[in-house]
């Protein structure tokens, strides 16, 4: 099965780091499930906050997508970084619709230490962001 034009688009953002492009991927209805906030955060802008945040605190020199299981319109990433010397484990659990948006994006992450070092850092980062 070829690679659906979603999940390429979103390859796009994680290697290029690309904010139009990650807006422009986000359907505005998208519902964004952090690992470290409790409610589901809903609508394109404060998903693309989020996702923004991640990419300057979990995609680094460390970041890998190490497996990628593929459906016609959902797709699980997992990935490996590292942030301050804590490996982190996680998945990327995402959905999009016919018009190839993403309307889903959740994200987990193991073990607890792992979910302490990203709440610090994405607690540090968000707040730049505007």
């Amino acid at each position: 099965m070829p690679m659906p034009p979603a999940l390429q688009a979103w390859h796009h953002v994680v290697e290029s780091r690309d904010m139009a492009a990650l807006r422009a991927l986000l359907d505005d209805e998208v519902v964004f499930h952090s690992p470290v906030v409790h409610t589901p955060q809903r609508g394109a802008a404060i998903t693309a906050k989020y996702l923004e945040g991640a990419m300057h605190t979990l995609n680094n020199a460390y970041f890998r997508y190490v497996r990628e299981i593929v459906g016609e319109h959902d797709a699980l990433l997992e990935f490996t970084t590292e942030i301050d010397g804590t490996v982190i484990n996680g998945i990327d659990l995402i959905r999009w619709n016919d018009a190839q948006r993403i309307v889903d994006f959740k994200v987990m992450v193991r073990p607890l230490k792992a979910v302490n070092a990203l709440h610090a850092a994405m607690g540090a980062m968000l707040p730049r962001l505007g």
